[in-house]
C-alpha cells in the first residue's frame, strides 16, 4: 500500500564557515618580541589580540627604526589563538609563524668564540622535554654561556614551549645540532675545550676542578637514564654536584643552572 504521508520538510540553517587554524610556531610574550627584534628571523605573521597591540606599538617602531622587514600585524581574538594552539596553550594573546633560525654544527661555535679567553657551551645527550631545554637555555643565557649543542635525532622543535619557556633565550643562544655526540665532544677537545660530565656517579666535584677551566663544554644527560657510556667516556671530567639533602638528585634544568654557576663564577 503506498504511502502518501508527506513530512514536513524544514529549511536547512545556513552552516558558519568554519575558522581555519592559525598557522603558528612561535608564542608567549617573550619569545615573539625576542625573535621580532633578531635580524635573522624573516616574519610571515604576527597575531595580537586588541589588549596586546596596545603594548606593542614600541617595538614596531623598534623594528622599523632599525630597519627590519615586518609584516603588519593581525588583530584576532583569543578564541582563535586558542583553537590554534589549544586551550590549555598559554599564548598571553600574542603569537606569530617565523622563519627557523640558521642551522649550526659544533665546529661553528667553537669557531665564532675561538678569540674568546673564556668560553662554555653546554651539550644535552637526549634531553628531549620541551620545557626542560628551554629552561637550560634560559639559564645558559643569564650565566653567559656561548652556546648550545643538541642531538639532530633526539630533539624538541625549537619552537612552540620551547621558545615560550626560553623566555626569548632562544634568540640570543646560538644551537648546534650534530648527529653524534661523542664526535662532536672530541671536536671540542681537539680545539682546547675540558668537556665534563655531569654524573651523580662522578667523584669529584666542580670543587675538584683545580683550576677550573676557561674552556669548557658541560656534557648534560636526560633524566632517569642519564648520559649514555659512550658519550660520558669521550669526555675528560665526570663530575657530581654535591647534595647535602635527603633526595639523590635535582630536575636536569635545575642542576643546569647550578652548573653553569659553578663553571662561570
Amino acid at each position: 500500500m503506498k504511502n502518501d504521508k508527506k513530512f514536513k520538510k524544514y529549511p536547512k540553517k545556513d552552516k558558519q564557515p568554519r575558522t581555519p587554524k592559525l598557522k603558528i610556531n612561535l608564542f608567549g610574550q617573550h619569545a615573539v618580541r625576542e625573535a621580532w627584534m633578531n635580524p635573522t628571523r624573516k616574519f610571515k605573521k604576527l597575531y595580537l589580540t586588541d589588549k596586546t597591540a596596545e603594548g606593542f606599538e614600541e617595538l614596531l617602531h623598534s623594528a622599523r627604526k632599525n630597519g627590519l622587514d615586518r609584516p603588519t600585524p593581525q588583530i584576532v581574538t583569543r578564541a582563535e589563538l586558542d583553537k590554534s594552539l589549544g586551550g590549555d596553550t598559554v599564548h598571553q594573546g600574542i603569537a606569530a609563524l617565523s622563519s627557523d633560525l640558521p642551522e649550526r654544527n659544533a665546529l661553528d661555535l667553537i669557531i665564532k668564540h675561538r678569540e674568546d679567553e673564556h668560553s662554555v657551551f653546554v651539550l644535552l645527550d637526549q634531553v628531549t622535554d620541551p620545557h626542560n631545554v628551554g629552561a637550560i637555555m634560559r639559564s645558559a643565557v643569564a650565566f653567559g654561556l656561548k652556546g648550545m649543542v643538541l642531538q639532530n635525532r633526539f630533539t624538541p622543535p625549537l619552537e612552540g614551549t620551547l621558545a615560550k619557556v626560553a623566555c626569548g633565550g632562544i634568540e640570543h643562544l646560538p644551537v648546534a645540532q650534530e648527529v653524534n655526540l661523542s664526535r662532536a665532544i672530541e671536536t671540542f677537545k681537539d680545539h682546547g675545550y675540558t668537556c665534563i660530565a655531569l654524573d651523580e656517579r662522578g667523584e669529584k666535584t666542580f670543587k675538584g676542578l683545580d683550576p677550573s677551566p676557561k674552556k669548557a663544554v658541560l656534557v648534560m644527560g636526560a633524566e632517569g637514564p642519564g648520559l649514555r657510556p659512550s658519550v660520558r667516556d669521550a669526555c675528560q671530567e665526570v663530575v657530581r654536584l654535591e647534595m647535602k639533602g635527603p633526595l639523590p638528585s635535582i630536575n636536569v634544568s635545575n642542576a643546569a643552572a647550578i652548573s653553569f654557576y659553578a663553571l662561570t663564577s
